[in-house]
């Protein structure tokens, strides 16, 4: 079989490779993108129906500039795909006074000069009354986050991709792929394609594809449960949230697109996994660690069961993104590792993919994001 010939490719089709392909496809270029899966599909890290957005960030206020960026490359979205794709609700992010959460965010606001309010606890449920959280609790609560709707995302990405000029092929498997001279060739379950660039997303198969173990796929489970008071789980009443208590850090969304209130927690059961074996029949215990959280903090919402969806974390040993040019190679741009924080991130880093896959460079603050952050010689990632 002849070997087609683009002048990028885009391997992984989900959140971040999507927004690669449209930001090249806009710029002009003959890309190709290669998806395993259906596009979209629930198999990886970018479904849900909605994924947070928050601007004030504890992970490393780094993000924040990012964020804004994201921001305003979703309502450009939006606009170009005229469909709403971005809901805001303010956003909740409470811990103990000294936990991670509430300072790690405060200090983002404080920074990067974020509106927000400092409420505890009782503070929190008079305004917001689904919350019940406990005395000594305080939250930062930022008025711009909400939520995403992660496919229809996906979805507005891939089609004005197509109408710019991209391929897209589904159900097509990456093998491997290899330099040749100038290009780099990728060979599929079926055919072959070379291209000038490379841009590598695929998810949970990120190793896979960069033959080392700097992303390690984690089995996630989130719930939908059906509020008994559904009015105070309405997205005008209702903010997104991570809290940070004694029995985990959750996070959660007010009620939207099918029924029930959303919640997951972080790390779920602390299961790595190979993302080609992962059981995605959810059990016992992985709706009894979601239903006591919700009993205990918003027992207004602990209704009955109504979903229950595993997926997929893809994390790197920091939990950070691997965003920049493969160290061996620099026509390849890497582009993973979101950690189960990076969906948000999407718009700005297919903006950052489509610089350097054409520059080489970004104007974008991504140095710690690099993907040679980590020492690799001896085969095993290293912080």
């Amino acid at each position: 079989m002849a070997t087609e010939r683009y002048e990028a490719i885009v391997v992984g089709v989900g959140g971040f490779g999507s927004a690669a392909l449209y930001h090249l496809a806009r710029r002009g270029q003959r890309v190709l993108g290669l998806e395993r899966f259906d596009v979209p599909h629930d198999l990886g890290s970018s479904g849900g129906i909605t994924r947070i957005i928050r601007l004030a960030y504890y992970e490393d206020s780094s993000y924040v500039p990012l964020l804004a960026r994201s921001y305003e490359l979703w309502r450009e979205l939006e606009r170009d795909a005229g469909e709403q794709l971005l809901w805001i609700t303010g956003s909740v992010d409470a811990s103990a006074e000294d936990g991670r959460i509430f300072t790690g965010s405060l200090a983002s606001c404080l920074e990067h000069g974020l509106e927000h309010e400092v409420l505890t606890a009782s503070e929190l449920h008079a305004r917001f009354p689904g919350y019940r959280l406990p005395e000594g609790t305080m939250a930062v609560v930022q008025p711009e986050g909400g939520f995403l709707a992660p496919e229809r995302c996906i979805v507005a990405h891939v089609s004005l991709a197509l109408q710019a000029g991209a391929d897209v092929r589904a159900r097509e498997r990456v093998l491997d792929w290899e330099p040749a001279g100038s290009a780099v060739r990728v060979r599929t379950d079926r055919g072959s394609y070379e291209a000038e660039r490379l841009v590598l997303a695929g998810g949970a198969w990120m190793s896979e594809l960069l033959g080392r173990p700097l992303v390690r796929a984690e089995r996630q489970v989130l719930a939908w449960f059906r509020p008994l008071e559904p009015e105070l789980f309405a997205p005008e009443r209702f903010p997104v949230f991570n809290v940070e208590l004694d029995d985990g850090h959750f996070y959660g969304f007010p009620e939207f697109g099918i029924p029930g209130f959303k919640l997951g927690r972080y790390h779920h059961l602390g299961e790595t996994v190979d993302p080609d074996e992962v059981d995605r029949t959810p059990r016992t215990d992985d709706e009894a660690v979601l239903r006591s959280f919700a009993e205990r903090w918003f027992p207004d919402g602990a209704g009955p069961t109504m979903t229950l969806k595993a997926c997929l974390f893809e994390n790197t040993p920091d939990e950070h993104f691997l965003v920049g040019l493969h160290p061996e190679t620099p026509h390849v741009v890497c582009l993973g590792g979101g950690s189960g924080h990076g969906f948000k991130f999407c718009s700005a880093l297919g903006e950052i993919a489509a610089d350097l896959a054409l520059t080489g460079e970004t104007r974008h603050d991504i140095g710690f994001l690099s993907p040679s952050r980590f020492d690799t010689s001896d085969g095993a990632a290293s912080v």
